[in-house]
């Protein structure tokens, strides 16, 4: 009964601890890392193979990637400030992935959202061993919001 018991209390704080715990399975849970070395243009014509669409989307190749985590501003804003929000989120965006080379993950009952984009978690691991996760990074930047899917509240 207690290997039962422990499980449970694992599972538990697995969905109750911080937020990069809610969003980063175990390893075991998760897909190999791909890691990602380029640099990041902004997308639209003459973009580049890596390029940025939005504060929580990016392109590799043909490929879309959503952010896992945080929910940014819509760059087809419905108000002025919404607008100007999703600039400086996508800004941020772009210069986090073109700091350096970043790994991406994705858990393995989850890899695809209804609209086709590939959810990865993003994040970079430190020369002391640290991580840097990108959904941390534009959270408390103020460039996006905690997002688990579901509803979103608007920006105006």
């Amino acid at each position: 009964m207690r290997p039962v018991l422990l499980l449970i209390a694992l599972v538990t704080l697995w969905f109750v601890a911080d937020d990069a715990a809610l969003l980063e399975p175990p390893g075991f849970l998760q897909t190999e890392p791909e890691v990602i070395a380029g640099s990041f243009t902004r997308c639209g014509p003459g973009r580049g193979y890596y390029c940025v669409i939005d504060g929580d989307t990016f392109k590799v190749g043909e490929r879309d990637i959503r952010v896992v985590g945080i929910d940014t501003p819509e760059v087809e804003a419905e108000c002025a400030a919404e607008a100007q929000a999703a600039e400086r989120a996508t800004q941020a965006l772009q210069n986090w992935l073109n700091l350096a080379s970043f790994r991406m993950t994705a858990r393995i009952d989850e890899a695809r959202d209804k609209y086709g984009r590939e959810l990865r978690i993003v994040k970079r691991v430190n020369p002391d061993g640290s991580e840097d996760r990108l959904a941390d990074h534009m959270r408390e930047g103020g460039f996006a919001r905690r997002y688990l899917g579901g509803w979103r509240g608007g920006w105006c």
